[in-house]
């Protein structure tokens, strides 16, 4: 082949480089997952088989405060964007959900998809109290047996809120939620930013390891026995 020949050839611009960037839960694989699902199901059915006498009195104690079913089932997104039923004993009037359109104008999360009042009317007497003692969540440790949530990870969003994410905000879906996390830990109430709560979620994605689920877990019942930062 000539010079000339060479010289008319089109030019090729180089292949652009693809660079995939690892998933944000990379660390969770193969034998860390493994450990991080033991320490769930372990931890569950010995907080369940403890904690059933008092489980017992605070269903009787809704029972009797107000009219309606003692455990409340909530639609809510977890891993990959996968919809579960999230158990909690309901704190709540009947009518809650019905008043949240009369309400929203009282949210407190300004920049964000999220719902949040520190001082909903709609709570009833002992909501109030299993609020403030966190004992309105000890149902989802059922949802943790049936491997729809971890005892630590993002808190479980609800359907309405996921359809309004930002790809960014996606990424807390990247992980199994769970019943207690980094935020959750850091004030809860308190935080009353969606964007904090995000940077706590991915902060937590992160850096995940075994070593933090367990000093989350210890910080989490200091948090519920001192009821700090409580809803």
């Amino acid at each position: 082949m000539s010079t000339n020949t060479l010289q008319n050839l089109p030019s090729v611009a180089p292949a652009p480089i693809i660079v995939l960037a690892p998933p944000l839960h990379a660390s969770l694989q193969g034998r860390a997952r493994f450990f991080k699902r033991a320490i769930d199901v372990v931890g569950a059915l010995c907080a369940l088989v403890l904690l059933a006498p008092v489980l017992l009195l605070v269903a009787i104690a809704i029972k009797l405060d107000s009219s309606g079913p003692v455990i409340f089932r909530q639609r809510r997104v977890g891993l990959n964007g996968r919809e579960f039923d999230m158990y909690k004993f309901r704190s709540m009037a009947r009518d809650a959900e019905a008043r949240k359109a009369e309400l929203m104008a009282l949210n407190e999360v300004k920049d964000g998809p999220i719902f949040k009042m520190k001082h909903d009317p709609r709570v009833t007497r002992v909501g109030r109290f299993i609020r403030r003692t966190s004992l309105d969540e000890f149902p989802q440790f059922v949802n943790v047996l049936l491997g729809q949530m971890s005892l630590v990870g993002p808190r479980p969003p609800v359907p309405e809120e996921v359809a309004r994410y930002t790809p960014e905000q996606w990424q807390r879906l990247s992980v199994m939620p769970g019943a207690t996390g980094l935020w959750q830990v850091s004030g809860r109430s308190e935080l009353s930013s969606f964007r904090s709560m995000l940077a706590l979620d991915l902060q937590y994605i992160r850096g995940w390891s075994l070593r933090q689920d367990i000093l989350i877990l210890l910080k989490t019942v200091k948090v519920i026995l001192r009821m700090e930062g409580a809803c």
